[in-house]
């Protein structure tokens, strides 16, 4: 038996038979200090061991570059692909790798997104989290960033946020949990239901 690209080549009497390899879904995170070249060092190796790069969140942070990735890859080749970026610490990048195993889909049906606008100051994040958190709402997506104002030069805090709600979370409840919050941390919140996938 050997393997060619997505199939496995089995030898049979009378001549070969052709099956599809068996592939699993891998979910990288990526994190060195930024040069050019970062992404192309990681595509070159996931395309030379016949992965598929399906999608990926990547920025710099700092001096330093992040993102996290899907793949699609053949399962045999899912070791020598994980020695090679393992390899990639001696140039100052580290990845993690671990098989995608899904998640249960069936209680996060609606999709909603949250904008956060204020003053910095310490906390917000992990207030907002643990109102989340305590409705049972599902992260989807957070980003965020500190900016100087135009007018007085104050650190303002912007984030937006992409989640699932449960349908066991009452949106009105939500909602008013939501404009409470922001009152207390003297924040502007904007709450949206977006239309989910199909």
């Amino acid at each position: 038996m050997e393997t060619s690209d997505s199939w496995v080549v089995l030898a049979k009497p009378g001549g070969e038979w052709y099956l599809p390899a068996m592939h699993v879904p891998l979910v990288m995170t990526v994190i060195g200090k930024d040069r050019p070249g970062l992404v192309e060092t990681v595509a070159r190796l996931v395309a030379e061991h016949g992965g598929n790069w399906l999608e990926s969140r990547m920025c710099r942070l700092g001096g330093e570059f992040a993102g996290i990735l899907r793949i699609h890859l053949a399962k045999d080749e899912q070791a020598a692909l994980e020695m090679a970026l393992r390899d990639l610490a001696r140039q100052g990048l580290t990845v993690f790798v671990q098989e995608d195993r899904g998640g249960d889909a069936a209680t996060m049906q609606r999709l909603a997104r949250l904008e956060i606008i204020g003053q910095d100051h310490p906390g917000i994040v992990r207030q907002i989290a643990a109102a989340l958190a305590q409705q049972g709402v599902n992260v989807e997506e957070f980003s965020s960033e500190c900016t100087s104002a135009p007018m007085s030069g104050e650190m303002l805090f912007h984030a937006n946020i992409t989640m699932h709600i449960p349908a066991t979370c009452e949106l009105a409840d939500l909602r008013r949990e939501l404009e409470k919050l922001a009152n207390d941390l003297v924040v502007d919140v904007a709450f949206e239901e977006l239309p989910v996938p199909s």
